[in-house]
Parts: structure tokens; C-alpha cells; sequence
């Protein structure tokens, strides 16, 4: 039976635009009650304006979640407004180009405590309310923990290693944390968008040394942030592992799935793609 999520409460970081502003609207059809995370509080108060109007509970929180602190006060705060958390989406988070050995450890760590520490420090916080909570009798889950990951986890990517690694790490630990929490009825479960429509592409390009690196052609591998807020929610209410969107994700996977048992075969085909984009030699 699919679970009921009328009522429940979820946190949402990266709520400000793309995919987490989408999912929190999402979530707000759906019944649950949202509170929204992000630094840019003005945008935020776009979304919420939004989900109230449309008659559904939300608030929203100005939160850097690389500020372990600040991110513990964002899930105290939703408790305080609706109740002990009942799913938690770490979605917060940014990419730039440039290759590992010349990006500077500064910009190599500051991805990292965004993208997964900032992750950690918000499923922290909302795990412990999750454990706290008394399973319903008839076995009902205590909560869900969602990591946003990416596609690009399961490929090492010429140009995006760090941004790849940040997903691989939130891959990783969201299926050791699925082995770990099974029997104490919390749900954890990764999601691989592939290319999305949002303002990720922008602020990549901005932050890279050279922005034809990012690739942002509106072709079959890119997708609405609506089109992963369907699928969260659907997860939320059937519990998955992992969760991949659009239309062409299968296609990627396998793709993925192949490039990893042959990296003799698919690293210089990855490579010459990239040199491509920039106008360098194919060969």
C-alpha cells in the first residue's frame, strides 16, 4: 500500500528555484507540510507564497547548510512549525568546471562541504527525530531520507571530477545508510536527475574557469525540475533505493553501467566529447 503523506513533514534545502523549489510545490499538492531551505530568503519566500496560496503549509528558512550549526537549526525550526520531520531532501547544492589538478584545494573543499557535508548536516539532525519517533502498529516507516545525487555518480567526469566525486560520496553513503537503518523503519533513498532545467547551468558557468565546458544544450538528456519533484514524490509515497528521471535516464544508466566495466574503452571516448565542446583536437 502506498504511504499516506497527507500531514507529514518534509525539509527541503536548495528550496529557492530548480528542482527543490519544484519538489517542495510537489510535496504541498501532495499533502505534506514543507519547510523550505535555502540562503536566498526572498526567493524562498516566492516559493511559499506559492504553496499558500494554493492552499498548502509552508515556511521558509534562510540556511547555509555548510554551517553544520545553522543547518540543525533549520530542522529544529521544522519541528517547532509543524511537527518532528518525516523525510528530509538534501538537494543544496552547485557545480564548476575545471580540471582536479588545477582547481585550488579552497574550491575543491568548498564543494565538498556543500554539496555532501552540507548533505550530512541536515540528515543529521532529521534522522534523530526520525529514530525518536515511535513506529505506527501497523509497521509504518518513521521517516525517509532523500539524497539528491546526480547521474554523473556513476561516471567520473573529464572536467567535473569534483562535482562527480561530491555525488558519488552522497551515492555511497545513502546506500550504506539504507543497509545500516534497515529494520529501524527509516527509508533512505538517492536520486539521479540527469540534466535539468534550472539555474545549476548558469551559476556552473559563472564559477568555471572556461563555461563551454558546461554543457547546456536543451537536448533528450535534459529534463523539467517538475519532472524530478513527480518522481520524489512517487518515491516518497512507494519507497525506492534509487530514484533516476527522464525520459532517457535508463538509456544513461546502461551507458554509465558499461563506461564502468570497460574504462579502457570509455575514458577516451568521454575525453574526446570534451575536447570537442572546446574546440580542441578529436583525437
Amino acid at each position: 500500500m502506498p504511504i499516506d503523506l497527507h500531514g507529514k513533514v518534509i525539509a527541503i534545502t536548495g528550496a529557492s528555484s530548480g528542482i527543490g523549489a519544484a519538489t517542495a510545490v510537489a510535496c504541498a499538492r501532495a499533502g505534506m507540510a514543507v519547510v523550505l531551505g535555502a540562503r536566498r530568503v526572498e526567493k524562498l519566500e516566492v516559493v511559499v507564497g506559492e504553496i499558500r496560496r494554493a492552499g498548502g503549509r509552508a515556511v521558509g528558512v534562510g540556511v547555509d547548510v555548510a554551517d553544520a550549526g545553522a543547518a540543525g537549526a533549520f530542522i529544529e525550526r521544522a519541528g517547532a512549525e509543524f511537527g518532528p520531520v518525516y523525510a528530509v531532501f538534501a538537494n543544496a547544492g552547485y557545480g564548476a568546471s575545471g580540471a582536479v589538478h588545477e582547481m585550488g584545494d579552497e574550491a575543491l573543499r568548498r564543494m565538498f562541504e556543500v554539496n555532501f557535508f552540507g548533505s550530512l548536516n541536515v540528515i543529521r539532525p532529521a534522522l534523530a527525530q526520525m529514530l525518536a519517533r515511535q513506529r505506527a502498529g501497523d509497521g509504518s516507516p518513521r521517516g525517509h531520507v532523500l539524497w539528491c545525487s546526480s547521474c554523473l555518480s556513476n561516471l567520473p567526469t573529464p572536467y567535473a571530477g569534483v562535482y562527480s566525486a561530491t555525488k558519488a560520496a552522497q551515492h555511497h553513503l545513502g546506500r550504506a545508510m539504507r543497509s545500516e537503518l534497515r529494520g529501524q523503519g527509516v527509508q533512505v533513498s538517492t536520486v539521479h536527475p540527469i540534466g535539468t532545467r534550472t539555474e545549476f547551468f548558469t551559476t556552473a558557468a559563472a564559477g568555471s574557469a572556461d563555461p563551454r565546458l558546461i554543457d547546456t544544450t536543451d537536448g533528450p538528456f535534459m529534463q523539467d525540475a517538475g519532472v524530478v519533484a513527480e518522481r520524489v514524490v512517487r518515491c516518497l509515497r512507494r519507497p525506492r533505493a534509487e530514484v533516476w528521471t527522464g525520459l532517457m535516464a535508463g538509456v544513461l544508466r546502461m551507458a554509465m553501467g558499461c563506461a564502468a566495466v570497460m574504462p579502457n574503452v570509455a575514458d577516451p571516448l568521454i575525453g574526446r566529447v570534451v575536447r570537442r565542446r572546446v574546440g580542441g583536437s578529436g583525437g
